[in-house]
């Protein structure tokens, strides 16, 4: 049987104690690696610019420690299309949802919704 490839993950958050449980959801999950992480818009397109192509998966909160993760959103335009952003956030709504996928979410999800969150991850593992 061929084992598959990991999931690269990118993780835009800003609270460490949150990215650690993410991080360890994720590992729990089985087929995920955490490639790099940001706590700022900045950051988080910094990293993306010079990694054009090295993720799978982007988990972006919606409010950073500098600037938002809409910003960051806007800047996955343009990726593979096996590549998959997904808003983790205390503050999406149903419009705040539908702006998100219009930037070019695939998906967003509130952090009180872990199972729908890990149902998402799943589906890409």
């Amino acid at each position: 049987m061929e084992k598959r490839k990991a999931v690269r993950v990118f993780l835009v958050e800003d609270m460490n104690q949150l990215k650690g449980v993410i991080e360890d959801l994720l590992r729990s999950m089985g087929n995920f690696v955490v490639v790099a992480s940001a706590g700022t818009e900045a950051e988080a397109i910094l990293w993306l610019t010079e990694n054009q192509g090295k993720w799978d998966l982007a988990v972006v909160d919606l409010v950073l420690e500098q600037g938002t993760g809409m910003g960051v959103i806007a800047r996955t335009k343009g990726r593979p299309s096996a590549s998959k952003v997904v808003v983790f956030s205390d503050y999406v709504t149903e419009g705040i949802s539908k702006y998100c996928l219009k930037l070019g979410a695939d998906a967003a999800i509130p952090k009180s919704d872990m199972p729908a969150f890990m149902e998402f991850c799943g589906a890409l593992a």
